[in-house]
């Protein structure tokens, strides 16, 4: 697990793109999302692209593998809702163990068969862990504001045993990504601690928060600098963004986190804000000129893309990344 350390300080680092724009591609009606497993399931399964791992693990595998042909260094599982409280969406709880840790065997199997290709890059694998679709510290009633739709145990649990799942299909890395509400990322931080220290070992962890608006701010309201206190008293390998912005509204936000923290860097941004219809329109190219203003800013350590990002923007990302020295950190600082 060490090894990405080493990589880290080698070179900026590539993360794949978007895992749910390659899905959209495919076009999976309902039956393709339940498979033969689960073709007489009571519940709705369409748009539950965590469960594509089990019934179209060749799609989910092919997207993995596009993209570190492209370019990256690590590919996130198909995990971003990966958790009992999410998958209480589709009554599939009980699955999601399995989930995780077919997820993480996919993206692992095509990790190793790439890198045996060019051992000189080794890829990795981080386990997505995505932040849930209910907030600890926001009531989702108005009328209520002391309501909570969901508590700090219940989301320790429910990342703990993802968690498990995820280290045991054989993760190199955790990612706590796309966090809206720090307190929710908190509980995925406590609960990887408790992992950590049950089974003795120590696992790269990268924490990405969202800023969701040109007011600077997660939606539990914490500015950049808030944000970054409140989780750093767990060792990182990285700190970042991603999500809801595009590259440019990013880059003053990074600025500000690259400034205030002894952790590595990170940033997946969108390809641009979505149009009228809730699509991306910014071309690789576009992006590519963009996110160069990180990279001659001296503020990444990992760089990827978010919503409406593809190989071919990866491509891009890898190819002018690779010109730049990643940003220096003091390991052990």
């Amino acid at each position: 697990m060490s090894n990405i350390y080493k990589a880290i300080q080698q070179r900026i680092l590539v993360l794949d793109g978007a895992m749910g724009t390659m899905l959209q591609r495919y076009n999976f009606s309902e039956a393709d999302f339940r498979g033969e497993r689960f073709k007489d399931y009571p519940s709705p399964l369409k748009g539950n692209n965590d469960l594509l791992s089990l019934t179209q693990p060749q799609a989910i595998a092919d997207t993995h593998r596009k993209y570190f042909e492209a370019g990256a260094d690590i590919v996130e599982t198909n995990t971003f809702s990966g958790t009992t409280i999410a998958m209480a969406d589709y009554n599939m709880q009980d699955l999601v163990y399995e989930l995780n840790f077919e997820s993480a065997k996919i993206a692992k199997q095509v990790a190793e068969e790439v890198t045996k290709q060019n051992p000189d890059k080794p890829r990795f694998v981080a386990g997505s862990i995505g932040p849930t679709n209910r907030t600890a510290s926001l009531s989702p009633d108005v009328n209520r504001p002391e309501y909570r739709a969901v508590t700090f145990e219940d989301l320790r649990k429910a990342y703990k045993q993802q968690t498990e799942a995820l280290l045991d299909g054989g993760v190199d890395m955790l990612l706590v990504e796309t966090i809206f509400d720090t307190l929710n990322a908190k509980a995925a931080l406590f609960a990887i601690d408790q992992v950590q220290e049950e089974r003795g070992i120590k696992v790269p962890i990268m924490v990405s928060g969202t800023i969701t608006d040109a007011s600077g701010r997660t939606l539990s309201g914490q500015t950049v600098e808030a944000f970054l206190l409140s989780i750093s008293h767990i060792p990182l390998l990285s700190v970042g963004f991603n999500c809801a912005l595009g590259a440019d509204q990013l880059q003053p936000y990074l600025q500000r986190l690259s400034n205030e923290t002894e952790f590595f860097t990170s940033a997946h941004p969108n390809a641009g804000l979505p149009n009228a219809f809730g699509e991306y329109d910014q071309t690789a190219k576009q992006m590519q000129d963009l996110i160069e203003g990180y990279l001659k800013a001296n503020i990444i350590n990992i760089i990827g893309g978010c919503c409406g990002t593809t190989p071919e923007h990866i491509k891009l990302i890898a190819e002018v990344a690779a010109k730049y020295k990643p940003r220096q950190v003091v390991v052990g600082a």
